[in-house]
């Protein structure tokens, strides 16, 4: 079967958020399909997103590999960085070369090269006045987005916000929350699968967590 080409991939993931403002959806299950279909579109190592909980804190909802989430995480614990900067402030983040703020974001920078990232592109999850989060993409290799993926990532960013945003309409803010929360109460129960997971078949944290996915969608 031939592969897709990157416009059709891109095509699908537009119409697939378009779709969910007239249809039923799962907002976590779209963001993560939005965040796996950024890896390939984007060239990026990682993708994931941030989103404010029902606390209005903001908490890493989807990612594609545990290298992003251990970012973002520490992002979140040290409260400074591209990614929590883009979804404070609403405006897009874009670091060619880690390197070049470790003076602004020491923790950050520190923590990024310690996973093998040398690039970030953060894009505010933004309609208007309200800013739901952020969309990052993270590269092993230094070097900005071009004008044209940036424009296609942001467009993506925007349009799965509206997304966010209808379903909170429709479904009411309350379901939307809970939805959100019971993917992060799950964290606790991953990471402890991971960890056995990886132990019992002297496998890296990576590994454990795509093992377990696969299992969970196949099952």
């Amino acid at each position: 079967m031939t592969a897709p080409t990157r416009e059709l991939q891109l095509l699908e993931i537009f119409v697939a958020l378009a779709d969910s403002l007239v249809d039923d959806f799962h907002v976590v299950d779209l963001l993560q399909r939005l965040v796996d279909e950024c890896i390939s579109l984007f060239d990026a190592a990682a993708a994931g997103i941030l989103l404010l909980g029902p606390s209005d804190e903001l908490e890493v909802i989807v990612s594609t590999s545990e290298r992003s989430e251990l970012v973002e995480l520490m992002q979140l614990r040290v409260g400074a960085g591209p990614c929590v900067e883009a979804a404070t402030t609403g405006e897009v983040v874009s670091v060619d070369d880690i390197e070049a703020i470790a003076d602004r974001w020491p923790a950050f920078a520190a923590d990024a090269r310690a996973s093998g990232f040398s690039s970030i592109h953060a894009i505010p999850l933004r309609l208007r006045d309200s800013t739901l989060g952020s969309l990052n993409l993270l590269r092993d290799e230094p070097g900005a987005l071009n004008a044209a993926d940036a424009a296609a990532a942001r467009a993506l960013a925007d349009i799965a916000t509206i997304s966010i945003l209808q379903q909170r309409l429709v479904e009411e803010s309350e379901l939307a929350q809970a939805q959100l929360q019971r993917a992060l109460d799950s964290r606790v129960v991953i990471e402890q699968a991971k960890g056995y997971l990886a132990q019992r078949q002297n496998i890296d944290m990576d590994e454990a967590f795509a093992r377990i996915r696969s299992h969970a969608r196949s099952t």
